[in-house]
């Protein structure tokens, strides 16, 4: 998958990009400097929301950025160390990235997984991007279900028409029941999901 244009979109929106073009040299000869410029790309670069990129922000991008410049032999150990001792917008960033990065698929799925523990929305949600293809089906199955229980948007979670089944028309229907006896109801795209769903099977 080819990265977006990470750097051009950037360009367009930061009032300059000195500090990131010495960030990107930095990091690229001296992959250990990460630690100390990924966390720091919110406060250079900022956090506003990007219009050439919809739903990421400025922070999320430069971080990426930072990420694919690494050398491939250090991005594996890195990664795992600025997702673990991140903040949630660093973190969100790791898993953003994570399409774009050379890193064996079962450090992607931990990652995943551990981001689908949480009760974090920036975080499930891109845990469900694009990377997900690499989540277990019924991993997925369950971080969908958490997605719409935390009333996180479904347009958002990647693949979801090829990879939503019966059993999760199951699952949903089951969380549709709870809901419907306690009163509340239902985020009306997984009420539409439901129902294709239940088309499909029938």
């Amino acid at each position: 998958m080819n990265p977006p244009p990470f750097y051009e979109i950037l360009a367009a929106e930061l009032p300059d990009t000195v500090w990131l073009d010495t960030a990107l040299e930095t990091v690229s000869r001296q992959p250990a400097s990460v630690a100390r410029l990924f966390p720091a790309a919110g406060r250079q670069c900022g956090r506003w929301g990007l219009t050439g990129l919809p739903a990421w922000t400025v922070d999320d991008a430069a971080r990426a950025l930072l990420l694919t410049r690494l050398p491939a032999e250090a991005v594996a150990a890195e990664l795992e160390s600025l997702y673990r001792y991140g903040d949630g917008a660093e973190k969100r960033a790791v898993l953003r990235a994570l399409p774009w990065l050379e890193v064996r698929p079962e450090v992607v799925r931990e990652l995943l997984l551990d981001a689908l523990r949480t009760n974090d929305t920036r975080l499930v949600a891109a845990a469900l991007g694009p990377a997900a293809r690499h989540l277990p089906v019924a991993a997925w199955r369950q971080g969908v279900l958490k997605a719409v229980f935390m009333g996180l948007p479904l347009d958002g979670v990647a693949d979801l028409d090829e990879r939503a089944d019966g059993e999760l028309a199951t699952m949903l229907a089951g969380l549709a029941e709870e809901r419907h006896a306690a009163g509340r109801t239902m985020p009306g795209d997984a009420t539409e999901l439901l129902h294709r769903l239940r088309e499909e099977v029938s």
